[in-house]
């Protein structure tokens, strides 16, 4: 292993969005139990702390690639398209007036049917921008475009947890 590989490299699988989230999980399984601290907590401070960086490393690589969006971001990273979310927040109109009619439905929402039915939109939506993801980044290759994408589905992830929590707060 190499602390200098790619999250891909380190799981050994392929540089893609599209992946098998089982083989993913085995993976960091057999990856942990290989450079867990606690195998090596008889060896001397310099291997433990070695053991130390590899399992922190490990945990941060399987951060990013089990879940789709953080996945998605860092190859478009890869790629030489970085997502840039705090300083590019463009968005084309039609998405953002999308997501001012979200905001008013949310606010006009007076009962759990009508969260639960924007929740479904906003769900639907993600789904939707995680297909058009996968499209991007594994068979366009268009990863600028991608960016964008994920930048789009950072805005739909933080309204889904608004929506969760007004129908929390029923």
């Amino acid at each position: 292993m190499n602390l200098q590989s790619n999250d891909f490299e380190l799981f050994e699988i392929p540089v893609q969005f599209t992946q098998d989230h089982a083989a993913m999980q085995t993976r960091w399984q057999a990856l942990q139990r290989e450079a867990h601290p606690d195998r090596f907590a008889a060896q001397a401070g310099a291997v433990q702390r070695v053991a130390m960086q590899w399992s922190v490393r490990i945990n941060e690589a399987w951060a990013r690639l089990k879940d789709p969006l953080k996945r998605a971001a860092y190859l478009c990273e890869l790629h030489g398209a970085p997502i840039q979310a705090e300083n590019n927040t463009a968005m084309p109109t039609a998405f953002l007036v999308q997501q001012m009619e979200w905001r008013e439905a949310l606010d006009d929402a007076s009962s759990a049917a009508a969260l639960e039915a924007l929740n479904t939109e906003v769900l639907q939506a993600r789904r939707d921008g995680l297909a058009q993801c996968a499209r991007l980044l594994d068979v366009v290759h268009d990863y600028a475009a991608a960016a964008q994408q994920v930048r789009a589905l950072m805005f739909i992830e933080r309204f889904a947890r608004d929506v969760d929590d007004a129908i929390d707060s029923l």
